[in-house]
């Protein structure tokens, strides 16, 4: 495996363990971070080693170990304070996943809840600071001090690293569900980059939920976003044709969605259902499992799309929503309500606006939609896509 591969494989991983070794957040993800570039210099030499998690994960704990050093001998007591916390750390706690406990870590409720997000992007997805800010729409220098300011207040305020306890638990699940949901969906449409999808982004928020509901069996929300990841997962391998073109839902050829992941999502989905506690992530893994049974019930949808904007009144839901609208009410209602949203930045907003237009035969004005589509987008496939889209309507 290249370094790349591990990267993507264990980062987060090891950035959890050293957090949990040192007890500090920015120690650990320097660590990490010189480590991985030792590797770029030695691993074409000596080629990958046998454990390619450990190797990283050791090379990284000696260099965090020589960096305390040398600053402790400066009578720096914060960096006395890690060497010593490593030295005496004890294991706790029935939960021995260390991402998880970093979740929970980040999502303190000492933190605000989009600055626990990012954070959590950051050292348990590996994602760059640019990629986080286009998930929240926001630009990349204040996504760069959320982050900072961040980690400052986890150390300073002392907050502890630890999966907390069962009673406080429902509270703090909110913001580690979010987290997954954004892990997942950077990894189902990758923000930048030639490839569509991100596998490893996915194969671990997939992983993660699937911890994350072994520990609170009982919360049907945490069951509810594994549904939505198993439904929409489903489709990977029919979302790009083979020589790499995007292929929307409604052509996509459902032989190639995996069978076994859309039997768990719709069986988990029917769970769900039987708890009669609906949320937000149930509602939405029930809109994809009515995708996942032809033909589609709009009708369905449009209802469930409109019990989601109950719990989630956001432009983007009623944006979905308005989409299903179009395949109900026809596109000139669906475009009305297009209209009324406030999203600029958002690409996907553009592109319906245009493929609304498209049907009302409005080509001057689609044009112009997909371009602000084009113009919003950095992952090569969607802008090929995008590209394609609008030389069709130019020719």
């Amino acid at each position: 495996m290249s370094v790349e591969g591990v990267f993507a494989a264990e980062y987060g991983r090891a950035v959890a363990v050293l957090v949990r070794v040192f007890g500090d957040i920015d120690v650990a993800e320097e660590a990490v971070q010189e480590a991985f570039a030792t590797a770029v210099r030695k691993w074409p030499e000596t080629g990958t080693p046998p454990s390619p998690a450990g190797w990283i994960i050791t090379t990284a704990r000696h260099a965090a170990i020589d960096r305390l050093r040398r600053e402790s001998s400066r009578q720096d007591r914060h960096a006395q304070a890690a060497l010593v916390h490593a030295n005496d750390f004890v294991e706790e706690g029935p939960v021995r996943d260390e991402r998880l406990r970093l979740i929970f870590t980040c999502c303190h409720p000492a933190l605000a809840p989009s600055t626990r997000v990012a954070l959590t992007l950051r050292l348990l997805g590996g994602l760059a600071t640019p990629a986080i800010a286009r998930a929240f729409l926001v630009p990349e220098k204040t996504m760069a001090q959320r982050i900072v300011r961040a980690k400052a207040k986890i150390r300073d305020a002392g907050i502890p690293y630890r999966v907390p306890r069962d009673a406080d638990l429902p509270d703090r699940l909110r913001a580690v569900l979010a987290v997954l949901y954004l892990i997942f969906t950077e990894g189902h449409t990758a923000s930048s980059g030639a490839e569509l999808v991100r596998d490893d982004l996915c194969a671990e928020a997939i992983r993660l939920t699937r911890v994350l509901t072994e520990l609170m069996p009982d919360e049907p929300e945490a069951w509810g976003l594994l549904a939505l990841m198993l439904l929409v997962h489903s489709r990977r391998d029919a979302r790009t044709t083979p020589s790499g073109d995007l292929v929307l839902l409604a052509d996509q050829d459902r032989n190639r969605w995996d069978a076994r992941l859309v039997a768990e999502g719709q069986a988990i989905v029917r769970r769900c259902l039987r708890w009669r506690r609906p949320g937000p992530y149930q509602i939405q893994a029930a809109i994809n499992a009515v995708h996942s049974d032809p033909p589609t019930d709009w009708g369905q949808i449009v209802q469930l799309y409109d019990q989601l904007l109950h719990f989630t009144p956001t432009p983007v839901v009623a944006l979905h929503r308005a989409v299903a609208v179009a395949e109900v009410s026809g596109p000139e209602t669906a475009l009305d309500l297009v209209d009324d949203l406030e999203l600029p930045s958002y690409h996907v907003f553009h592109l319906v606006r245009a493929d609304l237009l498209r049907r009302l035969n409005r080509g001057h004005e689609a044009a112009d939609a997909y371009r602000r589509a084009i113009g919003l987008t950095e992952n090569t496939t969607e802008r090929a896509f995008l590209t394609r889209r609008l030389q069709e309507l130019s020719a």
